[in-house]
């Protein structure tokens, strides 16, 4: 662990402190040898997929497909660590919740099935059998399915996913949040009623024609590195590049590939962003507004596509129009002159990607601001042509492919008739709940059962102090897991921790080696397969566990559940016969590399309610919450507080406690203020502060943060999640889409006071 330390980076991302870093992770996990033989297999058409980010292979020249945060996740799951039943007799439940995140990731891989003792309040082992008897009784007392819910993370496999929807809606509920509430739900949400899908409409091939590239709210040097090398290679060919962040990034300014020997040779690296412009947390949709504004005014725009494929044009156009710069610049943060040059970019490029990630989708205003990010692809025909299009980069590995094997709590009529056709029986029709439904379920006791396949639900969810206790509250937890977490440690009743195999482990069936499928962020599908040993004997594969407890509790299933289990290729035939788009599903996967699904908008053909592709017109918001509720308090400095990743963490995973890139060292209780906000408050960098969001119904505190001077916008501050979901309410979410807010949280600042011992 490193010592507590603040210095500023000066170094290009990546280069010779990535290439450190992952020696560091393999020793750290005792896996030298095997774990760089396991990494070598990352990524490849005959290896697994990193169950880390989303972002798409290349097409396989080169050895080396894995980035520094993929490493850790390899490493932390193929770690000679285990945690076995001692663990559990040496530590209560209370005992093991007192140690952080970073303690509970690093005691290793689980072991065997656990079930919670209240008398002894600790973990004990448990059959098997006995786990889904159990699990099966407790969902069977239910007065009714829909007192279940059902959680899934985006690591589970394409087969593991629809098998679980499948055994879901034959329980009888649509009680499926996942992590995708979570994340990119604005997405979605918007472009289907703008063009007709929900996904982004580019393949990687496109990055090696764009002529310009645009950044909304992502910093992809921490959340999906191997993205830095394709706007690498861009860059280099002259593609502009134009970031827009409120903090300042450095995977965003300069990176050093580590597969180029000039890079490493050089102390500065790459230029990444040919243009920066921190607008102020939640300027985006203004921002937008203003290049937009700017782009009509010149006229330039592709005519005859708007007038072939568009309808709203007008409207939109009017909208942009009577938006008047003033309001554009002080709502964003940007000046008129940084926003005319980012519409200059835009009208000299030819073709253009406009890529986002959670700095967008984690706002109040996020489905209209993806909408005006898709209206100003459209006013240059910038969807459907090479080198150019919509493209929200999704995390975890298979979120986007759990969301297309029917993960989601509001199924379309056509989807659940094909299930039902396929299966023989009638699914549940009315629509489930969504993760903060799924908190407000529990809280008021209309939920009782919790299952969570995969994820870390206590952590990664807003308002902490309530999910927990809606957790506590019910009369099972189930999780579905590799490794301790947080959430195995806030619990029902009853609760059940089941052990399972990991994407980098060799998974046997009936049918011998098995291998899964993902669908990355482009919607590539393609195989992955395991190739370590299994951590432990008592492991089983996810799918099995589905099928397991789908034979327990649906005595009446016509569903063949073991047979299914037998032979993945046996439940990718299932897939192909209910899931648009795999067709031939079995043939084409075994194709190195995989296969495209297909995008109907790259296509130009809008399934949307006019047959086009809208223009949806949204005007400047001035309600953000922070300046209402800056209004009501006048007499109080009240900020907008952004959580963040920290570089060694992925989503709610703790790998480590630096954030090299930002220059922390050894801590993750940080706050990043502008020093012109430090000599406003009368404040002091390395003073600690508790951190209280202000909201209508009250106020949540976070305590003790080491505030850290930093390059982010005035009035603006970030921290670390978890550690600040605290501080999310769960009311505060995404018109819409019901995502949590948690880019855009208002807090004031006071400072800490120390308890005498």
């Amino acid at each position: 662990m490193s010592k507590q330390a603040i210095r500023v980076y000066q170094r290009p991302a990546g280069g010779w402190g990535a290439l450190t870093s992952v020696f560091h992770t393999l020793r750290e996990q005792g896996v030298m040898a095997r774990g760089m033989g396991t990494l070598l297999r990352a990524n490849q058409p005959d290896g697994f997929d990193c169950p880390g980010c989303a972002w798409p292979d290349k097409n396989h020249h080169s050895t080396f497909e894995f980035c520094e945060n993929g490493a850790k996740a390899v490493a932390a799951e193929a770690t000679e660590r285990r945690v076995t039943r001692v663990l559990f007799e040496q530590h209560t439940v209370a005992a093991l919740a007192a140690h952080d995140d970073y303690w509970l990731e690093a005691q290793g891989r689980l072991t065997e099935p656990m079930r919670y003792e209240p008398a002894t309040d600790r973990y004990v082992p448990a059959s098997w059998d006995e786990a889904f008897a159990a699990i099966a009784a407790q969902l069977g007392a239910l007065d009714h399915p829909d007192q279940a819910l059902f959680y899934t993370s985006g690591r589970t496999s394409n087969e593991a996913a629809f098998l679980y929807q499948l055994f879901i809606r034959e329980f009888g509920t649509n009680n499926l949040p996942d992590c995708s509430n979570m994340c990119h739900e604005p997405s979605g949400t918007a472009m289907k009623e703008q063009i007709g899908i929900g996904k982004g409409t580019v393949t990687l091939e496109d990055f090696e024609h764009a002529e310009a590239i645009f950044i909304f709210g992502q910093n992809p040097g921490t959340n999906h590195p191997r993205m830095l090398g394709t706007l690498r290679e861009a860059a280099k060919r002259g593609c502009r590049i134009a970031v827009f962040n409120p903090l300042r990034e450095r995977g965003l300014e300069r990176f050093a590939d580590p597969q180029s020997p000039l890079d490493m040779l050089s102390l500065n690296g790459s230029a990444i962003a040919s243009s920066y412009y921190q607008l102020r947390i939640g300027g985006d949709l203004a921002a937008v507004t203003g290049i937009a504004k700017a782009v009509l005014e010149s006229g330039q725009v592709d005519s005859d596509f708007i007038a072939a494929h568009t309808d709203g044009f007008e409207a939109f156009r009017a909208e942009v129009e009577a938006a008047d710069w003033a309001t554009i610049t002080a709502e964003s943060g940007l000046t008129e002159v940084q926003l005319r040059e980012a519409a200059a970019i835009y009208l000299a490029s030819n073709a253009s990607i406009f890529t986002w990630g959670m700095g967008i989708t984690q706002h109040k205003h996020s489905v209209a601001t993806i909408q005006a990010i898709v209206n100003l692809l459209l006013l240059k025909g910038n969807i459907g042509k090479p080198g150019a299009g919509a493209c929200p980069v999704r995390g975890h590995s298979n979120v986007q492919g759990d969301r297309t094997m029917g993960i989601y709590e509001q199924p379309s009529p056509a989807f659940l008739q094909k299930l039902g056709k396929a299966f023989g029986f009638t699914p549940p029709s009315k629509p489930g709940h969504d993760v903060v439904g799924a908190i407000e379920a529990m809280l008021d006791g209309s939920a009782r059962v919790f299952f969570a396949m995969g994820g870390n639900f206590a952590s990664a969810t807003p308002d902490a102090d309530r999910t927990q206790q809606a957790l506590r509250q019910c009369d099972l937890t189930v999780h579905v897991t590799t490794k301790l977490n947080r959430s195995h440690l806030v619990h029902g009743r009853a609760a059940y921790i089941l052990p399972c195999l990991g994407r980098t482990e060799i998974d046997i069936q009936a049918g011998g080696p098995q291998g899964v499928t993902v669908e990355d962020s482009m919607s590539m599908v393609h195989l992955s397969a395991g190739m370590n040993v299994p951590a432990a004997s008592q492991l089983l594969s996810e799918p099995a566990i589905v099928a397991r407890l789908a034979l327990a509790a649906l005595p009446h299933s016509k569903t063949p559940w073991l047979w299914l289990v037998e032979d993945y290729d046996r439940i990718r035939d299932k897939i192909a016969e209910v899931i648009d788009g795999f067709a031939d599903f079995n043939q084409r996967v075994h194709v190195p590399g995989g296969f495209y699904l297909g995008n109907s908008a790259r296509e130009r053909n809008w399934k949307t309610a006019s047959g086009k592709a809208r223009f949806i017109a949204h005007a400047v918001p001035t309600d953000l919450p922070i300046a209402t509720l800056r209004r009501q308090h006048a007499d109080v400095p009240l900020f907008n507080l952004m959580t963040v990743r920290s570089h060694d963490q992925y989503n709610t995973t703790i790998y480590g406690l630096d954030d090299r890139y930002r220059g922390v060292y050894g801590h993750r209780r940080v706050c990043f203020i502008n020093p012109a906000d430090l000599a406003r408050l009368g404040f002091a960098a390395g003073q600690w502060v508790d951190m209280t969001s202000v909201w209508h119904d009250g106020e949540r505190v976070a305590r003790r943060f080491l505030l850290v001077e930093y390059d982010i916008p005035a009035g603006c501050l970030a921290s670390y999640y978890p550690e600040t979901n605290a501080l999310v309410p769960l009311s505060s979410m995404a018109d819409r889409a019901r995502t949590p807010a948690s880019k855009s949280v208002p807090v004031k600042l006071s400072l800490h006071a120390v308890v005498p011992a």
